[in-house]
């Protein structure tokens, strides 16, 4: 496997992520989108597919309860196991840079992970090549990334930009995408990262000779909203009309691609 950040693996080693998209309504809500936009795109079960990145095992969930056959691809034992006992799937230890699969294997692969912990463009464009290796022709890759934008509405969630230090940070994410020193950040809210623009998502994209079929913003601007009130009062807002039309907001937004970069995430969808 090619080095990975160590921070990233101590992050995902001592943060649980089993409930992130099961629990919190922001998590809710992208999981609930994900799995709206992907449906779209995928091929007709049982279609074959490898979730790179696929943490613990989420996504592969439902995919299998969708009828489709499902390979875990991480780099953290931990979400191995745990995707094991939690998904129909089967697992390997691996790296989006370095799939072990052979060519044209696979009908679809999922990056929903991998983007955001490259944070080396020539990581990335790696990336989006092995997961075209991969997939057969006429196939579908699906990648995800974090919107830059996306930063400064977290952030305000936790109403601390009155901090300069927290502030001086926040000024130079947003102008590079790359979060480089959150062992030091007082906010705590991340591991090591990058942070897409939507036009930058493209350009990656075409600069890995992939054609896009479409670009969606996932979770709509309205995702920060719930965040923040779940944060400042412990209140879910996962089964609520607040939840009911953070939802509708993000399916009406899809229309407008001037708002993709309002989501916390992006998700680029490309057909082989």
């Amino acid at each position: 496997m090619p080095d990975m950040d160590p921070r990233v693996i101590t992050y995902y080693e001592t943060h649980d992520q089993a409930d992130r998209l099961l629990i919190p309504a922001a998590g809710r809500l992208e999981l609930l989108r994900t799995q709206e936009l992907l449906r779209r795109h995928l091929p007709t079960a049982p279609a074959r597919i490898i979730d790179v990145g696929g943490g613990p095992g989420t996504h592969a969930r439902w995919l299998a309860d969708d009828g489709h056959t499902v390979h875990l691809v991480d780099p953290i034992a931990k979400h191995l196991d745990q995707a094991a006992e939690y998904a129909a799937c089967t697992t390997e230890l691996g790296d989006a840079r370095a799939l072990t699969a052979e060519d044209a294997t696979y009908d679809c692969a999922l990056l929903l992970g991998p983007l955001y912990h490259l944070a080396h463009r020539e990581d990335r464009i790696t990336a989006l090549h092995e997961a075209r290796r991969v997939v057969r022709p006429g196939g579908i890759i699906a990648a995800a990334a974090i919107s830059r934008p996306a930063l400064l509405l977290d952030y305000n969630t936790l109403s601390s930009l009155t901090d300069p230090s927290i502030r001086d940070r926040l000024a130079t994410r947003l102008r590079t995408g790359y979060l480089p020193e959150p062992d030091n950040d007082p906010t705590g809210l991340f591991t090591a990262a990058y942070f897409h623009t939507s036009s930058e998502l493209r350009a990656e994209v075409a600069d890995a000779g992939l054609p896009l079929t479409a670009l969606y913003g996932i979770e709509g601007p309205g995702w920060a909203v719930t965040k923040s009130i779940e944060r400042h009062t412990g209140r879910s807002v996962a089964h609520t009309v607040l939840f009911d039309a953070t939802v509708d907001g993000a399916r009406l937004s899809e229309a407008h691609p001037e708002l993709i970069d309002m989501s916390a995430h992006m998700l680029a969808v490309i057909q082989t």
